[in-house]
């Protein structure tokens, strides 16, 4: 049996080995020597298909379940968990318009980051996308349920894997060397092990209101998806296949937690 503690533990370890996938895909970086902007578009796409099912099986659904058990109605479970969705976008859209950061394709975003150098900006992008996904891990055992959060946890280390890959290589391409690429992309995998315990806290801290929690977490990871992800791997002509590879993605992530469970 599960308790407060141990709950947030387990979504610290749980998202610590999915932010490690990150540094698993950078190996690679010393054997490919050149990624096309399809295949990257394709890797890309596929690891949000993940995190766009893992958003609605993993969270979504459980917040739900948990809100009408709490709340004893449907309708007012769903509200819960609605004003939990707006509420992480939102908080998502707070941050990224006050942190400037750097896409790897669309370019700068936020305030006017001259001074900075453009390495951070590219970390700090990185991190605002990693830190969701840690904290949907740590949110995804919720109750107890250690099924979840290691399914949501193992879905988010597969599509981890090709974005180690991409942000390794897109740092490459801007005169780093193939060592620090890879340690840089490591690095900014860390930033889920923090969003992990920061999620599993909140469930700990605020369990009434998990179906709410719930929510937050798949919100953020909406916004990042449809703001961040999509734009980026429909910038081309291979955007048919980018749409594609994004649902091989979700079913691969629907399949595991049918499965799995």
């Amino acid at each position: 049996m599960t308790t407060d503690v141990s709950i947030v533990w387990l979504g610290a370890l749980a998202s610590l080995l999915a932010g490690l996938a990150t540094g698993i895909g950078a190996l690679a970086v010393f054997f490919i020597r050149d990624l096309s902007d399809r295949l990257q578009d394709c890797m890309l796409a596929g690891a949000a298909g993940v995190m766009l099912a893992a958003s609605f099986f993993s969270l979504l659904l459980p917040g739900l379940e948990y809100g009408e058990t709490l709340l004893g109605a449907t309708w007012a479970a769903a509200l819960l968990v609605i004003f939990g969705v707006l509420s992480g976008a939102g908080a998502l859209y707070y941050i990224h318009q006050r942190l400037p950061h750097e896409h790897f394709n669309l370019g700068p975003e936020g305030p006017d980051a001259s001074h900075i150098r453009r390495i951070w900006l590219f970390i700090i992008a990185i991190t605002l996308h990693n830190f969701p996904e840690g904290m949907a891990v740590g949110v995804g055992f919720a109750g107890g349920d250690v099924r979840n959060g290691f399914v949501l946890a193992m879905g988010i280390g597969i599509q981890n894997i090709p974005e180690g890959l991409a942000v390794a290589l897109s740092l490459i391409a801007i005169q780093y060397s193939r060592a620090k690429a890879f340690a840089i992309a490591l690095l900014t995998g860390l930033a889920e092990p923090i969003g992990g315990v920061f999620g599993a806290a909140l469930v700990w801290l605020a369990e009434p209101v998990m179906p709410w929690t719930l929510g937050f977490a798949a919100g953020a990871m909406l916004f990042i998806i449809s703001n961040e992800i999509i734009p980026e791997t429909h910038r081309s002509r291979d955007k048919t296949m980018a749409t594609f590879a994004l649902l091989v993605g979700f079913v691969v992530m629907m399949f595991l937690d049918a499965t799995l469970g």
